[in-house]
């Protein structure tokens, strides 16, 4: 049972407020993005969606201008939702300035995962070509967090910075290989992703949808069919 990974898991706080859900989590697969590269092992990626419409899409527009056009960044539902700190902790590395699409489009989207699946070379692209506009914080000796495809322009701290738990470093943003505007986020060993091993990382406190309720777990690792939120 790969859940035995988390018997010792890093607990942290939620870094996201409001509802969310996780189609990449490593409770459903390890490793979760099927790659051990760039310390993704235990990375999730959070998403805001529809919960009441039947396939549960990400943006608020009709399913034909998404296949056919695309949909502008502001019509994503978490585009620009503020990120935070799950930690107290320094900033390592504050990377702004990767542009980002300005709609998010199945095709291209698609056509840049697949490229960054197959030929992506970190010292030739650039680890922004992937992780986009991205923040890595310490949070203990051997235990750094990363939050990539922030939106451009939003990272409020910089490197050298002391945060508490709870601090504003960002927002959601779809800037680097990012297929919708979602937050990626991983536990890691190292705040140097080319060498940096994933660390098994699990939430403090969130709630879960369960039966017309919200139930409250304690450090738990979401599966990719909870439709989870964090009040703080």
């Amino acid at each position: 049972d790969h859940m035995k990974y988390f018997e010792n898991a890093v607990i942290v706080e939620f870094p996201l407020r409001g509802e969310w859900m996780a189609p990449t989590t490593p409770a459903k697969k390890i490793p979760s993005h099927g790659t051990d590269q760039l310390g993704e092992r235990f990375a999730y990626d959070f998403l805001q969606v529809d919960w009441e419409s039947g396939d549960k899409p990400f943006y608020n527009t009709n399913r034909a201008q998404y296949l056919f056009f695309g949909v502008p960044l502001k019509d994503c539902y978490c585009w620009g939702k503020e990120v935070y700190a799950p930690c107290d902790g320094e900033i390592v590395k504050a990377e702004n300035g990767y542009e980002e699409r300005q709609r998010a489009h199945w095709i291209s989207d698609s056509l840049i995962a697949l490229k960054n699946a197959y030929s992506f070379d970190p010292v030739k692209d650039g680890i922004q070509s992937v992780a986009g506009n991205y923040v890595i914080m310490k949070c203990s000796s051997n235990v750094y967090a990363a939050f990539a495809h922030l939106q451009n322009g939003s990272i409020a701290v910089s490197a050298g910075q002391t945060v508490k738990t709870g601090d504003i470093l960002g927002k959601v943003g779809h800037s680097g290989n990012s297929t919708s505007p979602h937050l990626h986020f991983q536990l890691m060993d190292s705040s140097n992703l080319l060498s940096a091993k994933g660390i098994p990382c699990a939430f403090e406190r969130y709630e879960v949808y369960q039966n017309g309720g919200w139930k409250t777990v304690y450090n738990g690792v979401p599966s990719d069919k909870d439709r989870i939120r964090f009040i703080k």
